[in-house]
């Protein structure tokens, strides 16, 4: 009897065994077989084409695109370093003919600048030493323009506020980071009309309502002329300036208004910085004719900062404005 209990619960527990670790064949290599199949489908279908990011000029957006094989890999990379490449040699012509033109401005006006300059004094040369010649070619140059300043002191007076702002600005563009021949020609033609037509004219009688408001000799009047000159005269002036220059480059008079409200309290405030102390010197001891001219001199500064001022709102809304458009066409790309 213990025989035959050993014998059938050997029998029962290798029957459990047999029961509970026994699997068909056909369900260990039918998910193989099926795993494998899948594998084949997917690599027959897909040895011979590769997923490319191919770059849309219209919308700066990669998109993908399923392309055959690696040749027509090679044709799509070659063909978009073959445009990328010519975007950037015309971007280098442009900048050379910018360069180019922009030089020969600066030196041609540079080139008559100095040599009328220089050649104050060419009807009396005629036997001079070059001491000579050096020595007598600055105060003549002076009783020049204290001349220009009897015949027409408007005109002298535009003309000197127009070179002046032309140079401030181009200034400002080297301030912010352009090369000294990439500036922008247009913008500085603005400035440059703008000090032209409009601060040299006003300035000047400007300076003559000045005299007229506080004609008198106490010690007190130079500092109620510098401070009526920072308040009333900077606020009338930096308005004009900012609303002249928007305009001037065609935005709408929203937009303008919109930037001098935002521009008009810092830039008057900056201006307390550097004015009060030039102005103890233009109303103290500048004579009234000889104002412009020590004003303009202290502009090369100012005008930096307004041009810098002026067209840093702009830029940045002309930057987001293509942006914006980017974004726009980004959403509904084209299909290559």
């Amino acid at each position: 009897m213990a025989t035959l209990n050993t014998i059938s619960s050997h029998k029962l527990s290798k029957s459990i065994t047999q029961t509970q670790f026994y699997q068909p064949k056909s369900s260990k290599r039918l998910p193989i077989l099926t795993n494998n199949r899948k594998k084949f489908a997917i690599g027959s279908i897909t040895e011979d084409r590769e997923v490319v990011p191919i770059r849309n000029k219209k919308t700066s957006k990669n998109q993908n695109l399923l392309v055959d094989g690696p040749k027509d890999i090679e044709g799509l990379v070659s063909s978009s370093s073959i445009e990328e490449k010519k975007e950037d040699d015309g971007n280098d012509k442009d900048k050379l003919m910018t360069r180019a033109i922009n030089a020969s401005i600066v030196l041609g006006f540079g080139t008559v600048a100095v040599s009328k300059l220089l050649t104050i004094d060419h009807d009396y040369w005629h036997g001079w030493t070059l001491y000579e010649i050096l020595r007598y070619v600055p105060e003549h140059n002076w009783i020049a323009y204290e001349q220009a300043l009897k015949s027409n002191p408007v005109l002298a007076k535009m003309a000197i506020s127009g070179i002046v702002y032309s140079i401030g600005d181009w200034i400002a563009q080297c301030y912010e980071g352009k090369p000294i021949f990439e500036f922008d020609r247009t913008r500085t033609f603005r400035s440059g009309l703008v000090g032209f037509t409009l601060h040299g004219s006003l300035s000047h009688y400007y300076y003559q309502f000045c005299e007229a408001l506080f004609p008198f000799e106490d010690w007190w009047v130079v500092p109620a002329k510098v401070a009526f000159d920072q308040t009333v005269w900077a606020a009338i002036w930096n308005s004009i300036y900012f609303v002249v220059l928007g305009f001037l480059r065609f935005e709408s008079p929203a937009n303008v208004f919109s930037e001098l409200t935002a521009t008009f309290w810092p830039m008057l405030t900056a201006g307390w910085k550097l004015w009060p102390f030039a102005h103890l010197i233009t109303y103290g001891v500048v004579p009234l004719e000889q104002r412009l001219l020590w004003v303009d001199c202290v502009e090369l500064i100012w005008v930096t900062i307004l041009s810098t001022y002026s067209n840093e709102k702009s830029e940045v809304r002309t930057s987001e404005a293509a942006i914006d458009a980017t974004f726009n066409s980004s959403s509904n790309p084209t299909e290559v």
